[in-house]
């Protein structure tokens, strides 16, 4: 039995734990879900939600003036957003891997997820993180059980053929220019494009899936918003410094590992029940 309950956790067999809270560390019930979200107390991935806001979030295209913009404008927009996230972060470690939903669901628009080397650098950062504000909004950060993108990633919109469009329960990530990655993750010993998600690919493959993703997105949004005209803005800083907290390192999980310290926190709650 404990055998059958530890193959299906995390998988829409398994009625007690939310499957997508699991995978992509976010779920569309929210609270009100039937299933068990099991945050977890330690993570190398921390998830800033809602934290990118688009500057065509209320109709593709077009500004909250009711202005085209021009979707070149509006990449810019976001690449100075992602350049910002990440060297903030990159104060506190290592950064494995930063992703940007492009989906549109509530539980799901904007949200950033960072993947850090160590799980005390992801710490140290959520310390950091704690009462501050990011372009006059407040920074709503945790740890996230997120830790392999490519079970949280939509293959469908990496293929450019997800029927769901901004909706999908799985993570569209927004892809930033290949220079950019370059001058980014090019600082870290050993980096490959898109390395953390493609462990297993040989970097030749992963460069050419990457290039091939960036150009279908690319092409998706000229195709969108061709004939759209306007000006991006940019991100304000950082609104005030936040104090950093280091902790101990703990030893990094696999996902067997991971699902055998959940059931353990779920056995010891209903104890305490």
């Amino acid at each position: 039995m404990a055998e059958h309950l530890a193959s299906i956790f995390g998988t829409e067999k398994d009625r007690v734990n939310c499957p997508f809270y699991f995978k992509i560390g976010a779920c569309r019930h929210g609270d009100r879900c039937s299933r068990l979200h099991n945050r977890p107390t330690i993570s190398p991935t921390l998830l800033l939600s809602n934290m990118y806001q688009r500057p065509d979030m209320i109709t593709p295209g077009v500004d909250a003036q009711g202005q085209p913009l021009d979707p070149h404008k509006i990449q810019e927009h976001f690449e100075e957003f992602y350049e910002d996230i990440f060297e903030e972060l990159n104060k506190f470690g290592e950064i494995e891997s930063l992703n940007v939903c492009d989906n549109l669901a509530d539980h799901m628009i904007g949200n950033v997820y960072v993947l850090f080397k160590e799980e005390d650098q992801a710490a140290a950062a959520l310390q950091a993180l704690q009462g501050r504000f990011y372009s006059g909004r407040p920074i709503i950060a945790d740890f996230s059980p997120v830790t392999d993108f490519r079970e949280a990633t939509c293959r469908q919109f990496e293929e450019n053929n997800c029927n769901r469009g901004g909706y999908c329960n799985f993570m569209h990530v927004k892809l930033i220019g290949r220079d950019l990655r370059r001058k980014l993750f090019g600082r870290y010993r050993g980096y490959r494009v898109s390395r953390s998600r493609s462990r297993s690919a040989s970097p030749r493959k992963r460069e050419r899936d990457y290039d091939r993703r960036e150009r279908d997105y690319r092409d998706r949004d000229r195709d969108r918003d061709r004939d759209y005209r306007g000006n991006g803005r940019r991100n304000d800083k950082y609104d005030r410094e936040g104090g950093r907290k280091r902790h101990g390192s703990p030893v990094r999980e696999g996902s067997e590992e991971r699902r055998a310290r959940i059931e353990q926190w779920n056995r010891e709650r209903e104890e305490k029940q």
